[in-house]
């Protein structure tokens, strides 16, 4: 009693924020290196002369693989700890990155990419598990807020690089050197990352009696429950949710540069500055929603209210300015409701994965693996019925779609409880 006194007088170290910026760099790199085939793929096409359908197949390859490993990747986390299974993951997909280099055809190359995915697969889902026993429970909004948006400044700023890396050395060249930051990161994660606070040197007992107060002391390593998780509806509620807003999301990761210049006549230099203009702003949301959220936590407003009402008025910003968006003649109007949708919908994004954490626990990879599953086939369905949309009834009905996720998932925000576990006891292993 004395001792943890003791701990409260003195000043806590901040490992665990240090622990949180390194997991913003994995999120930066998990985007850098998936995009890199994006701006590189022109060059690609040129030099082998890929056809759109062959390119199209190959950038399919890493979605398809994305989507079927999330819960693998989640349940390697939970299984063998954050430590070991993310440097594993991230070494496994910079090789594949390196490797894309050395393709010769249009199978090898989707190949490579399939593997590149199982990889990236992991990352979100461990990295969730990997702050699960050093964030506290008023720090977890902002933190998931801070490592999505570490995610889409890393889409937003690395064809900027590639391209010079291009000009410079050829197309290959960026996926040798994106590969190698990996690499690096997973040394340092390595080294520096510990699977629980009471195993880090570093944490004075100040930060370990802080941490325990609100988290518990943690337990030995537990098979994951699959059947109990499975059979709560709260997991599938939240992956309904996510599933609208993966959809939403991935419109303007892939549609939205081709509606600006089919639908608005933008050439390619304005199409990509103001393609970029709604991700940045994406970017600003990402921040404010899970800083928000954990503001109403600390203010005693309780998990349900501080994780429910951020989304629920995050996805009715991006519904209501969606339309206006998509119906106004002027560009510049246009272009401030897309703006503000992202922000919008970005509020929500930082929530969700906090509430991975909220109600999942000691099987947070799991759970968060789950939830992205069924968002990643809600991306795959956006980039695949969109088109058909497009052509049968036009942009406006594409983007009206959107807007009528938006709406579901805030109902669907109603009925999830963050504050409620999905386990309160987990299994031994």
């Amino acid at each position: 009693m004395n001792a943890a006194r003791g701990a409260r007088a003195t000043r806590p170290t901040l490992v665990r924020h240090k622990v949180l910026w390194l997991t913003v760099l994995a999120y930066l790199i998990t985007y850098m290196d998936r995009v890199v085939i994006s701006t590189a793929a022109p060059s690609i096409q040129k030099e082998y002369g890929f056809h759109d359908v062959t390119m199209g197949w190959i950038f399919a390859a890493f979605s398809i693989s994305y989507a079927l490993f999330q819960i693998p990747g989640g349940w390697l986390g939970d299984k063998f700890g954050p430590r070991r299974a993310l440097t594993g993951v991230v070494l496994w997909w910079s090789t594949f990155t390196a490797a894309t280099a050395l393709t010769w055809s249009a199978g090898s190359m989707i190949v490579t990419r399939f593997l590149f995915g199982m990889g990236e697969a992991g990352a979100f889902p461990i990295a969730t598990r990997s702050l699960s026993r050093w964030m506290l429970p008023a720090e977890r909004g902002w933190a998931q807020g801070l490592t999505h948006a570490g995610a889409r400044l890393g889409g937003a700023v690395t064809p900027f690089f590639v391209a010079l890396l291009i000009v410079d050395f050829g197309w290959r060249m960026p996926f040798v050197a994106f590969a190698g930051v990996g690499v690096a990161w997973a040394i340092f994660w390595f080294w520096f990352y510990r699977d629980s606070p009471r195993e880090h040197a570093s944490v004075n007992e100040a930060e370990r009696v802080m941490i325990e107060e609100a988290l518990g002391e943690g337990r030995t390593r537990a098979s994951v429950p699959w059947a109990k998780l499975l059979a709560q509806p709260q997991l599938w509620l939240l992956s309904a949710m996510y599933f609208c807003y993966a959809y939403c999301i991935n419109i303007f990761l892939t549609w939205f540069p081709k509606y600006l210049h089919d639908a608005r006549g933008y050439d390619i230099a304005l199409m990509g500055l103001f393609a970029s203009l709604p991700l940045l702003a994406g970017v600003v949301g990402d921040l404010a929603g899970g800083w928000f959220s954990d503001h109403l936590v600390k203010r005693g407003r309780g998990l349900l209210f501080a994780r429910r009402w951020v989304s629920v008025v995050g996805f009715t910003i991006a519904a209501i300015m969606i339309p206006l968006a998509t119906a106004s003649d002027s560009h510049p109007v246009s272009i401030a409701c897309f703006c503000l949708a992202l922000f919008g919908l970005e509020l929500t994004v930082g929530v969700s994965w906090a509430v991975t954490l909220d109600i999942g626990g000691e099987f947070a990879g799991s759970v968060s693996a789950v939830m992205n599953t069924i968002g990643n086939l809600g991306a795959f369905v956006a980039a695949a019925a969109t088109g058909y949309i497009v052509t049968a009834s036009g942009w406006g009905a594409a983007f009206g779609v959107l807007a009528g996720l938006c709406v579901a998932a805030a109902l669907l925000m109603f009925t999830i409880d963050a504050s409620r576990p999905l386990i309160d006891e987990p299994a031994r292993g």
